[in-house]
C-alpha cells in the first residue's frame, strides 16, 4: 500500500464535456512496515510544536510584563506556527490509522489554501519582529513613540490580510484548470506546487503569479531583515562596554536564529536541491516549513530568552501550585 494515500474525486463539467479526476497523493514510504514509525514521529513533532507553542501564547497572554510589541508578534508568530503544522499533519496520522485514502476536492483545496496563508504570514512576522528589533536598539529613546499600539496592531494585521489575499489569488486560479490523466502527486498533503504540476492545461498564468508574488514575499521581509541587522550591528559596535553588547545582542539573539532556519531551509531545499532525489524537494521543503521550523521555534525562544524562559518558569509554577 502506498501512503500517506489521498484520492481526491471530482467532476469538472466543461461544456459538453465532462472530465472525472483523480488525484493519488504519495507520501514518504511506499512500505506497510514504515508506516508505524511514520506515525510516532510525526505525532511526536505535532505534540511538541503545540505544546510548546501553546505554554508561549499561554504565557505572554497572563504575564503582563510581557504585553509588548515584540512578544505580541511572538504570540502571532507561535499561533501560525501551531495553525501551519494542523493543517497537515493530524489528517496524514488519521489516514494512518484509519486505512482511509480519501479526501474531498473542496478539502484538498481548503488545506492548500491554509498551506499558504500560514507560511506567508510566518516569513512576514519574521520581516516584522525585525523591524521591531531594530527600532529597540537603534531607537531606543523613540521605541514608544515609533511603536505605538495601533501602529503594532496594524503590523500585525497586515501579515495576516496580506497572506489570505495571496492565498486567495492562487487559489481561484487554481480552480479554474482542469486535470485530466496525469493524477499522481508525490506529496503528503494538498501543496500548489505539486498540483499545478498535474493540469493538463496551460499553467503558465498560475506559475507566474506564484514566481512574483512568492519573490516578493521572500525578497521584501528578506532585505526588511537584513537592513534591520546591519543597523543594529553597527549600533551595538558603538557600545563601548562589553556587557552592553551582550545584553544587546541576546535580546535579537532568538530572532536572528529562528530567520536564519527559516530562510536556510529555503536556500537548502530550493536552491541547493538533492542530486540524487530532486524529486522529493517539495517533500522535503513542506516537512521543513510546516513542522520543522515550528517545533524548534518554542525551544529557540524559551532557551535564548530570559524573559521567556521567567515568564514560562511562573506559568509552570502557578500551575503546580493550584493542583
Amino acid at each position: 500500500m502506498q501512503f500517506p494515500l489521498y484520492k481526491i474525486s471530482r467532476n469538472m463539467h466543461q461544456g459538453n464535456r465532462t472530465t472525472s479526476t483523480e488525484f493519488i497523493l504519495l507520501g514518504f514510504f511506499r512500505q506497510d512496515d514504515h508506516q508505524n514509525l511514520l506515525f510516532v514521529l510525526f505525532l511526536g513533532m505535532y505534540l511538541v510544536t503545540v505544546v510548546g507553542n501553546g505554554l508561549i501564547i499561554l504565557a505572554i497572554s497572563l504575564d503582563t510584563y510581557l504585553h509588548t510589541p515584540m512578544y505580541l508578534f511572538l504570540a502571532n508568530l507561535s499561533f501560525a506556527d501551531i495553525s501551519s503544522i494542523s493543517n497537515s499533519v493530524p489528517k496524514m496520522l488519521m489516514n494512518i490509522q484509519t486505512k482511509s485514502q480519501s479526501i474531498s476536492y473542496e478539502s484538498c483545496i481548503t488545506q492548500m489554501y491554509f498551506s499558504i496563508v500560514f507560511v506567508v504570514t510566518d516569513n512576514l512576522l519574521l520581516g516584522t519582529m525585525a523591524y521591531d528589533r531594530f527600532v529597540a536598539i537603534c531607537h531606543p529613546l523613540n521605541y514608544s513613540t515609533l511603536m505605538q499600539p495601533k501602529f503594532c496592531i496594524l503590523l500585525t494585521v497586515i501579515p495576516w490580510l496580506l497572506s489570505n489575499i495571496i492565498a486567495l489569488t492562487h487559489t481561484l486560479l487554481l480552480i479554474q484548470l482542469p486535470f485530466c490523466d496525469h493524477n499522481t502527486l508525490s506529496h503528503f498533503f494538498c501543496d500548489l506546487a505539486p498540483l499545478l504540476k498535474l493540469s493538463c492545461s496551460d499553467t503558465i498564468i498560475n506559475e507566474l503569479v506564484l514566481f512574483i508574488v512568492g519573490l516578493s514575499v521572500i525578497i521584501v521581509p528578506f532585505a526588511l531583515i537584513f537592513f534591520s541587522y546591519v543597523c543594529i550591528i553597527r549600533a551595538v559596535l558603538r557600545i563601548s562596554s562589553t556587557q552592553g553588547k551582550w545584553k544587546a545582542f541576546s535580546t535579537c539573539g532568538s530572532h536572528l536564529t529562528v530567520v536564519l532556519l527559516f530562510y536556510g531551509t529555503i536556500v537548502g531545499v530550493y536552491f541547493f536541491p538533492s542530486s540524487t532525489h530532486p524529486e522529493d524537494t517539495d517533500k522535503i521543503g513542506a516537512v521543513l516549513f510546516t513542522v520543522v521550523t515550528p517545533m524548534m521555534n518554542p525551544f529557540i525562544y524559551s532557551l535564548r530568552n530570559k524573559d521567556m524562559k521567567g515568564a514560562l518558569r511562573k506559568l509552570i509554577n502557578s500551575k503546580s501550585s493550584s493542583l
